[in-house]
């Protein structure tokens, strides 16, 4: 039975999951949360039991490995440029969506979230200043990703500098590395289950009378981030001469996790596993890129999203938008969403950096925390895609994308592939 679960590809696992979660929690309304969701809670639980020790290892064996091989600063540089034109392009098409659609009209008299409160967003000083752990073991254990890559790069760099005195160590690092990447398939190896016990709950615990009412939004959130990863992402792709139809079957698992799990953090293992293994970006440089990127690179949350949500409260309290507000909200989505790396609840904070930004009333943010959930399905999906696509792009241009690789485009991510073929390095990979 186990061999007839393994020969089917994995996205069709996952979709299974989702579909057949979906019909129980239909069916079983609110009890299907009681009986299901634990399966969700577990897998999601398992997924953030990997991601801190994999990031760990895979940014300090990377900086060893990068070093005197490619510049990690014209790396990064790349990188974070690419980050930041696609920050631009979703903004932009979040605010065309919404002048299309004008989701904040006509919606009646919404309610305000009860326990909703303004969130107190960090300056750009103090978030910096939180990028340098005091307390690296703690940074370790509470999941601060960008602390856990800064203490990394740090102690990847002390090897490197140490040279032949290190060597043993840096082997260790390495085969530590390889270890985290196997226990990673096999946990990702639960996604079909755990998207069955999470989609069941959700479903389970909406009903469609919380959904009605901001319909029109829902759906702009939606036709946006579909449309920012296929004009924008796949636009990208074809510059760069890759077929886009490949690059979505290789990130398909990363996608699909995004979407039912809602959380960049706990797709990050997945999505490192499919920009390597699927889509054939060289290892050492993914392990920098893909975890930077789940900290910094959210279209759906930090452009798409505050971009909808500033038009929608405007609308909703009859606020006309001057062109100099247009241009402040694009402004504050795509350097807030830098400024705000590593503060928890990105969409929220983005959306309430921009609305304040723009002069718009912070309260309204209130009317749709109710459907948060369901627009952070999608948001996240957008993020994590963009956070696959960037290293693609970057090894693109760096020489460090296997084309045969990428070309064949796999669509699984688990354990049936995980033999020793699977583990050879990449073009470019040292060691």
């Amino acid at each position: 039975m186990l061999a007839r679960w393994f020969a089917i590809p994995f996205w069709q696992r996952v979709a299974a999951g989702f579909v057949l979660g979906g019909l129980a929690g239909w069916l079983m309304g609110p009890a299907a949360a009681t009986w299901f969701q634990p399966l969700g809670t577990i897998y999601i639980t398992l997924i953030r039991m990997i991601a801190v020790p994999l990031v760990f290892f895979a940014v300090m064996n990377a900086v060893a490995s990068l070093h005197g091989q490619r510049s990690i600063a014209a790396l990064a540089g790349r990188t974070f440029a690419w980050f930041a034109i696609t920050a631009v392009l979703a903004v932009l098409i979040g605010l065309g969506v919404a002048w299309l659609t004008n989701p904040g009209l006509g919606v009646g008299e919404l309610p305000i979230v009860a326990d909703y409160v303004p969130r107190d967003v960090p300056g750009p000083v103090q978030v910096l200043l939180d990028v340098v752990p005091s307390n690296p073991f703690a940074a370790l254990a509470e999941g601060r990703i960008l602390q856990v890559i800064f203490f990394a790069g740090l102690v990847g760099f002390a090897l490197v500098r140490l040279g032949e005195r290190t060597l043993n160590l840096r082997r260790l690092v390495d085969e530590a590395s390889q270890v985290m990447f196997q226990i990673t398939r096999f946990v990702l190896e639960f996604t079909p289950i755990g998207t069955f016990g999470l989609i069941a709950g959700l479903v389970g615990s909406y009903g469609f009378e919380r959904l009605l009412p901001l319909a029109d939004f829902i759906f702009a959130i939606y036709l946006a981030c579909a449309l920012h990863i296929v004009i924008v992402y796949g636009g990208l792709l074809l510059a760069h001469g890759l077929n886009p139809l490949k690059f979505l079957r290789g990130a398909s698992a990363g996608m699909q996790v995004a979407f039912v799990s809602s959380s960049s953090f706990a797709s990050l293992p997945v999505a490192l596993r499919c920009v390597t293994h699927n889509l054939g970006v060289d290892r050492d440089y993914a392990a920098f890129a893909v975890p930077l990127g789940a900290t910094i690179k959210m279209d759906g949350c930090g452009a798409i999203y505050p971009a909808l949500a500033a038009v929608f409260i405007a609308q909703y309290y009859g606020i006309e938008l001057s062109l100099a507000q247009y241009v402040v909200i694009l402004l504050a989505s795509v350097l807030g969403s830098f400024g705000t790396a590593g503060v928890p609840g990105t969409a929220v904070v983005m959306a309430t950096v921009v609305l304040a930004a723009a002069g718009l009333p912070l309260e309204g943010l209130g009317l749709l925390l109710a459907i948060d959930r369901i627009l952070d399905m999608m948001r996240t999906m957008t993020n994590v895609t963009g956070q696959m696509l960037v290293p693609v792009l970057v090894a693109r241009q760096t020489g460090l994308l296997d084309r045969g690789i990428y070309d064949m485009a796999r669509s699984n991510v688990g354990i049936e592939h995980g033999g020793a073929e699977d583990d050879q390095p990449l073009p470019g990979r040292s060691g």
